[in-house]
């Protein structure tokens, strides 16, 4: 791929619509990703808490944590990459570092949110929001911080469950206002809401088809009707994959054996393949043969 992270999710936007964003906790994630198609991918701060962490999704995780799994990810991968950094990691001068080190670490978007910084996930009760004011100034120093013009800011917003739809478009009206290139509608409880929102916005709305939450899960026509132009699947492999490995743990402690699981493993040369590993290995048998020449 060329051209910078940013003009590639760009790309990828024109190209599908709604464009399919899939979580990816770690590089690994982002290979098979990659290998089945996806345009873009997604790094989760639930995801970084949850599953690098064992932490709960409560704010507790701060920009090291994620830049540590970003960099992961953009070294191994080329995909475009949203980042999710809750509220900023703090005042307006830390929100500015936060973009300015994840553009150097290769993301491709950001979306912030307007929760106050005890944050909660967006599908848990009692949250808090913070004023449109502070939100405001939040983008206002996302945006003044990018020092590459295509670098994506998104907005998110959690109002829906506190404050009622009304209150939530009149928020997105002045974070789109502010300068936010794309809106995180979070929360959506009917198809129509984003319709709604998607005639009121001159910017591209993203839908967060998350399971267990309070949002059904729509279906990309669904949600193309509705004038959505990007689907976001935050945690769907890694729910997957620690369910399945949460079952092997426990055959293997219960037969003694991993004999019984071992259809449902990938193999060592399904790894491999992912991994270009025979293409690696034949280079530095070719540099220990030549060294030996010498």
């Amino acid at each position: 791929m060329q051209g910078s992270p940013s003009t590639l999710f760009w790309q990828a936007l024109q190209t599908e619509t709604p464009l399919q964003i899939v979580g990816t906790i770690n590089a690994m994630s982002a290979l098979l990703a990659k290998k089945a198609g996806f345009k873009a991918i997604y790094l989760s701060g639930a995801g970084v808490a949850n599953y690098s962490y064992g932490l709960a999704d409560l704010g507790i995780i701060n920009l090291n944590d994620v830049l540590i799994d970003v960099s992961r990810i953009t070294d191994r991968v080329d995909l475009p990459l949203l980042v999710d950094i809750d509220t900023g990691f703090g005042n307006a001068l830390q929100v500015a570092r936060s973009i300015k080190l994840l553009i150097k670490a290769g993301a491709a978007a950001v979306h912030i949110e307007d929760q106050v910084v005890e944050k909660r996930c967006g599908h848990r009760p009692h949250k808090q929001l913070a004023s449109i004011t502070e939100m405001v100034d939040r983008l206002k120093a996302a945006l003044d911080a990018r020092d590459n013009t295509n670098f994506i800011i998104m907005a998110r917003t959690d109002a829906l469950a506190i404050e009622g739809f009304n209150s939530t478009l009149n928020r997105i009206h002045h974070y789109i206002e502010a300068g936010a290139d794309m809106i995180f509608f979070e929360g959506a409880t009917d198809l129509n809401q984003y319709q709604i929102i998607s005639k009121h916005c001159k910017v591209p709305i993203l839908a967060n088809i998350t399971e267990f939450g309070v949002t059904p899960l729509f279906t990309k026509e669904e949600l193309a009707t509705a004038g959505v132009k990007m689907i976001l699947y935050p945690l769907s492999a890694a729910r997957s994959m620690h369910h399945a490995a949460e079952k092997i743990y426990q055959s293997i402690r219960q037969q003694g054996s991993q004999k019984k699981v071992i259809d449902s493993m990938q193999t060592r040369e399904e790894l491999y393949k992912i991994l270009d590993y025979y293409t690696q290995e034949q280079k530095i048998d070719q540099l220990f043969s030549q060294g030996k020449e010498k």
